[in-house]
């Protein structure tokens, strides 16, 4: 890989840390009563969010929806496997439990949407779009639920009022 090309991966990942960084900022503003200081969060984020996925149409990061569908289930199951059980190892040495605790909540998710990935992967091998389904997400931990919220999450047993319906 040639240093532009690695230039666009360090760029991608910078920009896309911003996005997501400026989102929380802008609700933290909110909650503090800054509302013209969320807005603006908020169109830096989305800029933020643009310049990502230039970067990423440049690296030819998008591909069809099969090809992007084993690659999701790739780095889910990397997540799962390997990368959040060394995050935990090290959170526990570290005696650093919330830590712990969030990298937990994100490897029993991230499983789950491995294997939310690999049977809309078996649909589209057929050509076929995956059945109607509605998918709900904690709030407090990011557990994804098809069909329903529970009435408790799973992992962090926030009740399903905290759960948000993904359009």
């Amino acid at each position: 890989m040639g240093n532009t090309e690695n230039n666009l991966m360090k760029s991608f990942s910078g920009e896309s840390q911003a996005s997501q960084k400026y989102k929380e900022f802008a609700i933290k503003a909110e909650q503090e009563g800054y509302p013209q200081v969320a807005k603006l969060f908020r169109a830096s984020s989305k800029s933020e969010t643009i310049h990502a996925a230039n970067q990423l149409r440049i690296l030819k990061g998008i591909n069809s929806t099969k090809d992007n569908l084993k690659s999701a289930i790739e780095g889910e199951t990397y997540e799962y496997t390997n990368m959040y059980p060394k995050f935990i190892d090290e959170s526990k040495l570290e005696d650093k439990k919330n830590a712990e605790y969030v990298f937990k909540a994100a490897m029993t998710t991230e499983e789950d949407h491995a294997l939310y990935y690999k049977e809309a992967l078996k649909y589209i091998e057929m050509n076929k779009d995956i059945p109607e389904k509605e998918y709900y997400v904690c709030t407090i931990c990011g557990y994804t639920s098809e069909n329903g919220a529970p009435d408790k999450c799973p992992i962090c047993r926030a009740i399903s009022q905290k759960f948000i319906k993904i359009e």
